[in-house]
């Protein structure tokens, strides 16, 4: 089957006597047993749910993996991961992520005597030079969050296994119905589900898959033993908001790639972030591992109160943290989802303050294209009377 007819056609409640068409939310905390000295399939919902373990495999199965795990939020997902390091190993990771990555990496986990390096992944000599025998976690985004490179991720994987080391891609941005990091040679991929795979704003939720049997135990123990599980109605409407990723994205895009041109084709900006628009070598490294271009993008335009300004101004671009919903937000990254990267990072890895980033929705592409050309007017007039006003 298609990918968008995968969406739509499985199991919905393997088992249920009662056959239903949609998966039930079985809210209970805790099962009945037919035995007072052996567990049935079910015992207690931190452990195992029926609404959970549908969408656990769902999410496996789109992504070409074998287990699947779901919890309360990407970051939960993100922590589980970290769980299979012990102190003295490191991470090394890519230098342009999720602000809330880097502050679990180097704030949470040094704590824990696991070291986090970060190099430009999008250089594969660095990352070659980079790895050494402490190395057990290679984790990246493709593209990145916020400022959208690409990434070589079958490359890194190879460079990362003659090592042993275990490569995990955050496929946040593009989901598996864009991108599966696993077939190019990942051994992890996690989502923030709360962004497209949910793609309605409404369910924070993480996931993991992973195709090995080893580390699929290793994952079920941390999730088990931690008791960070997705709940069974956010279970719920993650999988309803999946039956309709296709859809959406293919709107999403659509809109995407039509705001990007304007954008790269307007005065006022310096320089538009979007895969579809990245460099001819970024570009086919992008296009030989992923079969669309995404529906968020970032630009710059030399003036920080100027980006300010402009996202002030949008009416139906919501000022919001996160992104692949279907309705349309705009955010200023450095002082929204990138403001909790630790200080001594930052010199490292600058986060433009005049960088605006905005996730595009499935709105009418007219409607967004006019509210933005209605924003860079209102920004425009006020640069002028600042301007005016600070001359007199």
């Amino acid at each position: 089957m298609k990918f968008a007819t995968r969406l739509l056609n499985f199991d919905p409640a393997p088992g249920d006597r009662f056959t239903p068409a949609n998966t039930p939310i079985y809210q209970t905390a805790t099962f009945r047993q037919d035995d007072a000295t052996e567990f049935g399939e079910y015992d207690y919902s931190r452990s195992g749910n029926p609404t959970r373990a549908v969408v656990e495999k769902q999410i496996a199965a789109l992504e070409g993996g074998t287990r699947g795990f779901c919890f309360a939020t990407g970051l939960a997902a993100i922590t589980a991961v970290t769980r299979l390091l012990s102190p003295g190993e490191e991470i090394l990771a890519c230098d342009d992520l999720y602000g809330g990555t880097y502050r679990l990496f180097s704030r949470i986990l040094a704590k824990r005597g696991i070291n986090v390096r970060y190099v430009d992944f999008t250089s594969l000599p660095a990352v070659a030079a980079s790895i050494n025998e402490k190395t057990k976690l290679v984790y990246l985004e493709s593209p990145t969050n916020p400022l959208l490179q690409i990434i070589d991720i079958a490359a890194v994987s190879e460079i990362a296994h003659r090592t042993g080391a275990l490569v995990c891609v955050d496929n946040s941005t593009m989901s598996p119905y864009l991108q599966r990091p696993l077939e190019l040679g990942a051994d992890i991929v996690l989502h923030s589900a709360t962004k497209f795979l949910c793609g309605h704003s409404d369910v924070m939720a993480g996931a993991v898959v992973v195709a090995d049997d080893v580390l699929a135990a290793e994952l079920y123990l941390i999730q088990n033993g931690e008791g960070a599980g997705l709940s069974p109605f956010d279970s719920f409407l993650l999988l309803r908001g999946m039956k309709t990723l296709s859809l959406r994205l293919d709107r999403q895009q659509s809109n995407a790639r039509k705001i990007a041109e304007l954008l790269a084709a307007h005065p006022a900006i310096e320089r538009v972030y979007y895969p579809g628009l990245a460099d001819a070598r970024q570009l086919e490294i992008h296009r030989s591992q992923a079969s669309g271009d995404g529906a968020v993008l970032s630009f710059i335009t030399g003036d920080p109160e100027f980006s300010r300004a402009i996202v002030e101004a949008t009416k139906l671009f919501n000022i919001t943290v996160s992104f692949g919903g279907v309705n349309s937000t705009i955010s200023l990254p450095n002082y929204m989802s990138h403001a909790s990267i630790p200080a001594h990072l930052r010199q490292q890895k600058s986060i433009p303050a005049d960088l605006v980033r905005i996730s595009v929705g499935a709105e009418d592409a007219d409607d967004l294209i006019d509210d933005l050309s209605q924003a860079f007017q209102a920004a425009s007039r006020l640069s002028h009377t600042l301007r005016a006003v600070a001359a007199d």
